[in-house]
């Protein structure tokens, strides 16, 4: 039984790098794109270490192999972000359908219509189908004039790509939109990042706009400060010096004017003597009371 001495290496997505580089030779390329010719691996890898660079294995089918001086990490990260791209950018178009009658009414007739506009400005193809019933079936020129008519409507955003057809008791037309559906979304990403820069851009301009706003105000509230404090002697003179005189004048007028009948019978009464009051406790006499009368003295007995 014969072993084979030789097997066939697994695919790998990735390069090979630095020490999984298994020939004898290479054809280097500098990490500016410079040819540096056909050196050996031993070579190739020094010179890799010295730039402080990775040897890439960019074409493993040449003969002899093609190698790169690059950094292999930032390489890998420039790849994904161009796969990354690639898928963003990548758009699958939708077959959109919509549906019509042949005795449609006009407001529903525009509101379909509406539909079908809204499908082609997103990038999307539109499926247009007119149902047939009954004896609707024997006059086939009336849906393809209808499907004409919505045709026309639409020009601007979209082109006949299949002609109206029968297919059974249906009529089919298919609408493919103007714009590719990826220029579309670019389109739709660069007015978010207008109206993101607009937006940034207000905002950053209001705090310069409140600013002056905020500050005006300060000398209109002090202004006022001196006019509350010149009434202050106004009402304090009047209150004060001019009342005064007012108020005495009376009081000496009706001094002045008491009825003489009045003092005649204060004088006519007898004069009232105050009883003297209690002594207090103390002995002495209370403040304000008349001095007692001194008994008088008694005769001695014979």
């Amino acid at each position: 039984m014969v072993i084979p001495t030789t097997y066939e290496e697994s695919h790998i997505s990735e390069p090979r790098i630095n020490d999984r580089i298994r020939v004898s030779e290479v054809r280097l390329v500098g990490p500016n794109g410079e040819q540096v010719g056909i050196v050996r691996v031993e070579d190739a890898l020094r010179l890799a270490q010295e730039a402080d660079l990775d040897l890439v294995e960019v074409a493993p089918d040449a003969r002899p192999p093609v190698c790169k001086l690059m950094d292999y990490g930032k390489y890998k990260y420039e790849a994904d972000m161009k796969a990354r791209e690639a898928r963003r950018n990548q758009a699958n178009t939708v077959l959109k359908e919509i549906r019509f009658r042949l005795k449609i009414d006009p407001h529903d007739y525009g509101t379909k219509k509406g539909h079908v506009e809204r499908f082609l400005k997103a990038g999307d193809k539109v499926k247009v189908m007119i149902m047939f019933r009954g004896r609707e079936q024997s006059r086939p020129e009336m849906g393809v004039r209808l499907l004409q008519r919505l045709a026309d409507d639409v020009s601007d955003l979209g082109t006949i790509e299949s002609m109206p057809r029968q297919d059974g008791r249906n009529m089919i037309m298919v609408l493919g939109p103007t714009k590719k559906k990826a220029d579309v979304k670019n389109e739709q990403r660069r007015r978010a990042r207008e109206a993101e820069a607009e937006a940034a851009k207000a905002s950053e301009q209001s705090p310069a706009e409140q600013a002056p706003a905020e500050q005006a105000p300060a000398p209109v509230e002090q202004a006022p400060a001196p006019v509350e404090q010149a009434p202050a002697p106004v009402e304090q003179a009047p209150a004060e010096q001019a009342p005064a005189p007012a108020e005495q004048a009376p009081a000496e007028q009706t001094q002045a004017t008491a009825p003489a009948s009045a003092q005649a019978s204060a004088a006519a009464q007898p004069a009232k003597v105050p009883s003297p009051k209690p002594t207090p406790a103390s002995g002495r006499p209370a403040a304000g009371s008349a001095p007692k009368p001194s008994p008088r003295p008694r005769a001695p007995k014979s």
